[in-house]
């Protein structure tokens, strides 16, 4: 079990990054003016700053602050992965079955694919079902490339195509609050479930 405090502690400066980048590539008028910030504003280090739509396996778009209000486990992964993907989600099923059922009724298991190529809509909706993944607790999504780099990037997670077209990455399973705030990772595919599943009853 592994607890990544460096990137907790950066969280606001990446977000901030983001932030500056995406209004860079604005083109609206400089005199145009902002709309008021929500009446319950996100912590500064929540990763529901990123604004960035994804697609679901069943092709509904879906933005992370729909997560907001829950505990949430998450991973980074591919579908066509045969070693350390298949075993990431197992582990995070293992943590799911070991929750209170309260808490297990609330939490969100979500999986974002690095494969913006081969991971299609319909190639994560059969990776679902070969993994008998509920549709009410478990959400799998795609994205564009910069939108996977920047969630990567936020998480801590690394990861590169190598010349076989497969992902060589991280494995890593990180624990949101319901404010969408980093409170535990998990790194490696080794141990450290009962330290996860005590972080997502914390985290509630």
């Amino acid at each position: 079990m592994k607890t990544r405090i460096p990137v907790a502690l950066l969280l606001p400066f990446l977000l901030a990054a983001s932030a500056a980048l995406h209004a860079a590539d604005c083109c609206c008028s400089a005199t145009e003016t902002k709309s008021p910030a929500p009446a319950s504003a996100l912590p500064a280090r929540s990763i529901y700053q990123l604004d960035a739509t994804w697609t679901t396996d069943g092709g509904r778009p879906f933005t992370l602050a729909e997560l907001r209000g829950r505990p949430v486990v998450m991973a980074m992964f591919f579908t066509s992965c045969g070693y350390a993907c298949p075993r990431i989600v197992a582990d995070m099923t293992r943590i799911r079955e070991t929750l209170p059922v309260d808490v297990r009724n609330r939490a969100m298991f979500v999986l974002v694919s690095f494969d913006d190529e081969r991971d299609t809509v319909p190639m994560l909706h059969a990776y679902r079902e070969a993994h008998a993944l509920p549709a009410a607790n478990w959400v799998l999504l795609r994205g564009a490339p910069g939108d996977i780099r920047e969630l990567a990037a936020v998480l801590g997670v690394k990861y590169k195509r190598n010349a076989l077209g497969m992902f060589e990455h991280s494995n890593l399973i990180t624990v949101l609050n319901a404010a969408g705030e980093i409170v535990h990772q998990r790194s490696g595919l080794e141990g450290g479930l009962a330290e996860a599943t005590r972080a997502v009853i914390a985290a509630r």
